[in-house]
């Protein structure tokens, strides 16, 4: 690893904007955004993905390895990703830095706790959460109905028994009330941070965010229960953006953590725009498939922060395309030109699903080292049948080099089409509108039935007067559909709407569908399990 000092220098920041986290680590200081915020726009590359499997597909490997392929070739690049959870960590998906010769570093540290970010907004959330307790112990000046609080306790931690849980029990420890966990990414303090503009806009949001409701109906901010200031206080670093490198000392901004199951699944709108003027080109990416990180991408991130995206790059895999053709997770590795030829149903409804929000599309075909000749050949081919450019990516084991291709084919799209960026849908309809539209033109569902307890969400939205917030959809990862099982490109399927809540302070009216849960829980054999660490404090099974 280069000092970070040195990282910084390629693009043009100085010492003194720096706030060093040990010598491979740091915080941009906002002054470096007063000093850049007149220099014009790189272009903003998003990189999504087809729907998830068991294999992975390496979004953010591709990420990290196209950044490093592009300042191979000469083209001035910085990355944007997200910070990783340690629920996924310690869980099933595993790190978020990448892998091979595409990583981003100091691996084991930006995996674990990093600069803190999470743990201040885990602190933050459940400040307001005892506020919100201790308000009503002490008298309820506001009239809270207990019964009514819609505020959880976070933790970043995947813990399935503290989804609902009862506080209070005990004399003297509160009105017993029943309540919750969720994981600290779905948090709308998480959401709230990552879709700030500034220190200003991030106490304005805070101080929207509803808490609950009043016995007579009426919703209550985190500003009357006078919550904001400590709030901002324990976020007053957090706001700041993270500075580390690629293993090829490409400039990596990493700075917020929203899953894009069950939450925006963005890194940061400040990180964004200060790479963007750092660089000319910024690849970003956005999590899980297109159905979900890139649309919430185009539809809440650009939109709120007027982001203008240049291109998106669609990372597909054989492996995936096979699963979702029918073939079983333990028979990837065989030839299976069948369920390949079945799986690119899935590929070839993200492109076209991407292609209707106005930006040039391309397609990177991450490359494994038991991928036969003749399946690569059969991707690219669909490619070529769809009009989209495609190229292999092996930058798992090549780096740089084994993204030239993809670096070139990418600088080439850029270079001959132009953007034609637009939302989905029109933020003046109905809150109803919306969801069906990404339903019907995202998910190709055919139907939307909501619960009783939604419907009357949707009620109290409109009423309170939020009827014009983009959605964001919570849904399995897995499927267009709401049902992990349905593989491939389902359609004409019943999307099952359980609950609407609305996520004021960020922004959005979060729809839960299926059987998603805020607060995930750990696989019968954790990656916890498989880990180790020596007497030198070396580490093993993390990533």
């Amino acid at each position: 690893m280069k000092p970070i000092m040195e990282v910084a220098g390629l693009i043009g920041v100085e010492e003194e904007e720096l706030e060093l986290y040990g010598r491979y680590k740091a915080k941009i200081s906002p002054s470096l955004w007063n000093r850049v915020k007149a220099n014009g726009d790189g272009k903003l590359v998003l990189v999504t993905a087809m729907s998830p499997t068991p294999a992975g597909e390496g979004k953010t490997l591709t990420t990290i390895g196209l950044a490093q392929a592009l300042n191979a070739i000469g083209h001035r690049t910085v990355a944007a990703l997200r910070e990783p959870s340690l629920g996924p960590c310690f869980g099933m998906k595993g790190g978020a830095t990448g892998s091979g010769k595409a990583q981003i570093v100091p691996a084991e540290d930006i995996n674990l706790h990093f600069t803190g970010d999470l743990h201040a907004i885990t602190s933050a959330h459940n400040l307001l959460a005892a506020i919100i307790d201790n308000h009503i112990f002490q008298g309820n000046a506001l009239q809270l109905n207990p019964q009514r609080i819609v505020w959880k306790r976070a933790m970043d931690m995947n813990d399935r028994s503290l989804r609902s849980i009862v506080t209070g029990l005990g004399d003297g420890n509160g009105v017993v009330r029943e309540g919750g966990f969720l994981i600290t990414t779905a948090s709308e303090v998480m959401a709230v941070l990552c879709l700030s503009e500034g220190f200003g806009d991030l106490k304005e949001r805070l101080g929207r965010i509803i808490i609950g409701y009043n016995q007579k109906g009426e919703a209550v901010t985190a500003s009357k229960l006078g919550a904001v200031e400590a709030m901002t206080i324990l976020l007053k670093d957090a706001i700041k953006p993270n500075l580390v490198q690629t293993l090829e000392g490409t400039p990596v901004i990493v700075h917020g953590g929203p899953f894009a199951n069950i939450a925006h699944g963005c890194s940061s709108v400040i990180g964004t725009r200060l790479a963007l003027k750092l660089g000319e080109i910024v690849v970003t990416e956005a999590g899980f498939g297109a159905d979900l990180g890139a649309e919430k991408f185009m539809d809440i991130k650009c939109r709120q922060a007027d982001l203008n995206p240049a291109a998106a790059v669609l990372v597909v895999t054989v492996k995936a395309l096979k699963y979702n053709g029918g073939a079983a997770k333990d028979k990837l590795h065989e030839p299976g030109m069948q369920e390949l030829a079945d799986g690119l149903a899935n590929m070839n409804r993200h492109v076209e699903n991407l292609k209707k929000f106005g930006v040039p599309v391309m397609v990177a075909v991450n490359h494994f080292a038991d991928d036969r000749p003749e399946e690569v050949e059969r991707v690219l081919a669909e490619c070529g049948a769809l009009h989209v450019p495609a190229a292999v990516s092996k930058v798992w084991a090549q780096g740089s080099a084994g993204g030239r291709e993809l670096a070139e084919a990418l600088v080439k799209l850029l270079g001959e089409e132009d953007s034609g960026y637009r939302p989905l849908y029109d933020l003046e309809t109905d809150i109803r509108s919306k969801i069906e539209t990404i339903v019907r033109e995202i998910y190709r569902g055919a139907e939307v039935s909501y619960s009783p307890s939604a419907l009357r969400s949707l009620a109290d939205i409109e009423r309170l007067g939020y009827g014009n917030l983009p959605v964001c959809m919570a849904k399995t990862q897995y499927s267009f559909s709401d049902q992990p099982r349905l593989l491939g490109a389902p359609e004409g399927f019943t999307v099952q709407v359980r609950e609407i809540s609305l996520s004021a302070g960020a922004g959005f009216a979060v729809v839960q569908t299926g059987s998603i849960m805020t607060m995930p829980g750990l696989p019968q054999s954790p990656a916890a399990e498989h880990m180790s660490i020596d007497e030198d404090g070396r580490i093993s099974g993390l990533f």
